[in-house]
């Protein structure tokens, strides 16, 4: 239990774990008994975080999220949520990525993962750290709401007045809100993301506030 809680909500490889536990013969059994004993939990084949059983911490799905397919950073509807910015409990773990479109079921939720380009990437996100003990990648507010409308499929607004009604009435934002989005932002993904027309219209709409 002692060597678990060093690791702390950390997910961490099958190697780790071994290690921790270098001093026996047979290491993989040992963390293969802390799993049956619910106090490891595997996310996938070759990630595990310890369980709450052992550190009385609440696992981060988010944390979970950016080490289960990188490159990759939280956001969409878990953004929004994470940010109280939209009304809905999200139930499953939405992210961007370089790589291709993946979904994972494990026994900690759903995790899905949608693919955007490397130039607009790294636009609009920064780091949240997490009472000075870990910290995971996730979309600005911004550009949490750009990767909406890019990821969305079959999304075609065309004025500006279309793109408020998408913000405030289907996704719920409060008007304020979007009074405090960041227009660079929103500027430099017109320049490199898809849906040129779509992110255009929110710049103007951001404009107009």
């Amino acid at each position: 239990m002692e060597r678990l809680n060093d690791i702390g909500i950390i997910p961490v490889n099958r190697d780790i774990l071994f290690s921790l536990y270098s001093d026996l013969k047979h290491p993989a059994d040992k963390v293969t008994e802390l799993e049956q004993k619910g106090l490891v939990i595997r996310v996938i084949r070759d990630l595990y975080v310890v369980s709450p059983k052992v550190h009385n911490l609440e696992i981060s799905t988010e944390l979970v999220a950016n080490h289960l397919y990188r490159p990759s950073y939280i956001s969409l509807e878990t953004a929004l949520s994470y940010y109280g910015m939209i009304p809905e409990r999200v139930y499953t773990i939405r992210s961007m990525t370089t790589k291709r479109a993946k979904t994972f079921s494990t026994p900690l939720g759903n995790f899905e993962f949608k693919t955007i380009p490397t130039d607009y990437f790294s636009i609009g996100i920064r780091q949240e750290i997490i009472n000075n003990q870990y910290a995971f990648l996730t979309a600005s507010p911004t550009k949490a709401i750009c990767d909406m409308i890019v990821a969305t499929p079959n999304l075609r607004l065309q004025s500006v007045k279309a793109m408020q009604n998408y913000l405030t009435e289907d996704l719920r934002i409060d008007f304020d809100v979007l009074k405090t989005l960041d227009k660079d932002i929103v500027r430099v993904c017109v320049e490199v993301g898809k849906k040129k027309n779509e992110l255009g219209l929110l710049l103007r709409m951001l404009s107009e506030l």
